[in-house]
């Protein structure tokens, strides 16, 4: 990796915060770091820097860090690395279910944020390079992992970042049972121990976006007490 290429957006209110963090990252060969003190400018600024990683704290004015989140994750997949001064499991939870890849509690070392940093772009060039491809067909579902999109009978379908690595390594692992574990593990990057109510809340929401009648789904199957599993519903 070459670090001077990529972009980092920080957006905390503690002044000392963002400046401890730009060294931190400038001393690593980061030269192109963006500060933002306020969580309603987060997303403009978003669009306009188009940055690879978003470090984003938790208790902004204006909008608070999951609300940032949940809108960057409308049109963007960078990584996004929450900080908090909550160390409770329910907001790191929360914070990774609302499309965060990391969360760094404080106070923390601004070099193990820089390593997180980088760790972060190797896992999104990885996903990168094995999403180039050709598009994947399920039923009357065309995906496109080098594009990111998901065109449903003729019309495309809008899903967040998190929703569309769910279903694209649902659809790359077609007709076999993945657990929700393996399936955690697999997009979000870290263990999967207690990730049920993440993993269901999020396939809830995919199938209210892909599927005739989300209560009987034909696409995205339950198999009890084992996870998930993709199908055709023209090959039941």
């Amino acid at each position: 990796m070459v670090m001077e290429d990529y972009r980092i957006l920080i957006v905390d209110d503690e002044p000392d915060i963002p400046d401890l963090l730009e060294k931190a990252l400038k001393t690593e060969g980061f030269s192109s770091v963006y500060k933002v003190h306020r969580g309603d400018f987060a997303v403009d600024a978003c669009r306009q820097i188009k940055p690879d990683v978003i470090i984003l704290d938790v208790m902004l004015p204006g909008l608070d860090g999951y609300g940032v989140c949940r809108e960057i994750r409308q049109f963007s997949h960078c990584p996004i690395l929450f900080l908090s001064a909550r160390n409770d499991e329910v907001d790191k939870i929360l914070g990774l279910a609302v499309g965060g890849d990391d969360y760094v509690t404080k106070p923390f070392s601004p070099r193990e944020v820089v390593y997180r940093v980088k760790a972060q772009l190797r896992r999104a060039a990885y996903r990168q390079d094995s999403e180039s491809g050709p598009a994947m067909v399920v039923g009357e579902l065309a995906i496109d992992p080098e594009g990111c999109r998901v065109i449903k009978g003729g019309r495309e379908v809008e899903l967040t970042a998190r929703e569309f690595e769910i279903l694209r390594y649902l659809a790359e692992n077609r007709g076999r049972v993945v657990s929700r574990e393996r399936l955690y593990e697999a997009v979000w990057g870290e263990d999967g121990f207690g990730c049920d109510n993440t993993v269901m809340v999020h396939i809830r929401h995919l199938r209210e976006k892909l599927e005739d009648t989300p209560a009987k789904p034909a696409y995205i199957i339950t198999m009890k007490g084992l996870g998930y599993k993709m199908v055709d519903p023209h090959e039941r």
